[in-house]
């Protein structure tokens, strides 16, 4: 036998008696799936449903914030110039579609209503009932607003302890295997080990991308509602001019 043949041979040799003859463990996330018992695939699937539907909420409330801002933005355009000259009679009597006015719209429009159906009371009245329109449609506007967002928040603090009860029970998986077969070897745990492992990664890859919408969203929803209430004031302080104006008149 050459020297060449001799030294392979040591090497096999070696290799098998540092590995205890033990076979290869497959770590693709395929065999890992393989081998995931019932409640470790019941986790990645209550995982997988809360990252469709954190998806599906984020993908909603980016075309619903999109298409509100563009309204109210148009809303407000057309309505500025009837301000600015104190036709507030008019701007009170004008046809508002409350599906396209956007969150603006809808909240001014609820003002300047509550201006036309109190005509009959005095200055300082009618002022009031204004006041109270414009913080009532706020508040029906924000929440609005905010729909869905306590489910973004819901998957972003759940998610993570799905993933860690999904390890806990590989885990208790693994010590098991090691207990029935009496083996103490890396193989015995190696396939729990990597079960657990994967749900906890994916509970937090799923958390994640969630915390990240809500903060978003729930910025977005506060800077909107700063606007609401600036626009109702400027809007209170115009109708308060006009109508003190009038009875002046």
């Amino acid at each position: 036998m050459s020297l060449h043949s001799h030294l392979h041979e040591a090497l096999r040799v070696g290799s098998a008696f540092s590995t205890g003859g033990a076979p290869a463990v497959d770590f693709s996330l395929a065999a890992i799936w393989r081998s995931m018992g019932t409640f470790a695939r019941g986790v990645f699937f209550a995982l997988a449903v809360m990252s469709v539907a954190s998806l599906l909420i984020v993908a909603e409330r980016v075309l619903l914030f999109r298409k509100s801002r563009a309204e109210s933005e148009r809303f407000a355009g057309d309505l500025g110039p009837l301000v600015e000259k104190g036709e507030l009679d008019e701007a009170s009597s004008r046809k508002v579609d409350q599906a396209t006015a956007g969150y603006l719209g809808r909240t001014l429009h609820a003002g300047l209503r509550a201006l036309k159906m109190t005509s009959a009371l005095d200055v300082d009245a009618r002022i009031e009932s204004v006041a109270r329109a414009f913080e009532r449609q706020t508040a029906r506007e924000t929440q609005t607003l905010k729909r869905g967002l306590g489910v973004l928040a819901s998957v972003a603090s759940v998610s993570p302890f799905v993933g860690l009860l999904g390890t806990v029970m590989g885990i208790v998986t693994a010590f098991q295997s090691m207990a029935s077969t009496g083996s103490g070897g890396l193989a015995s745990v190696s396939g729990g080990i990597s079960e657990a492992l994967i749900t906890t990664a994916f509970g937090l890859l799923v958390a994640i991308p969630s915390l990240l919408a809500f903060n978003w969203a729930q910025g977005w929803v506060e800077e909107r509602q700063v606007d609401l209430v600036e626009a109702s004031n400027e809007l209170l302080d115009a109708v308060a001019r006009h109508l003190r104006q009038k009875r002046a008149d």
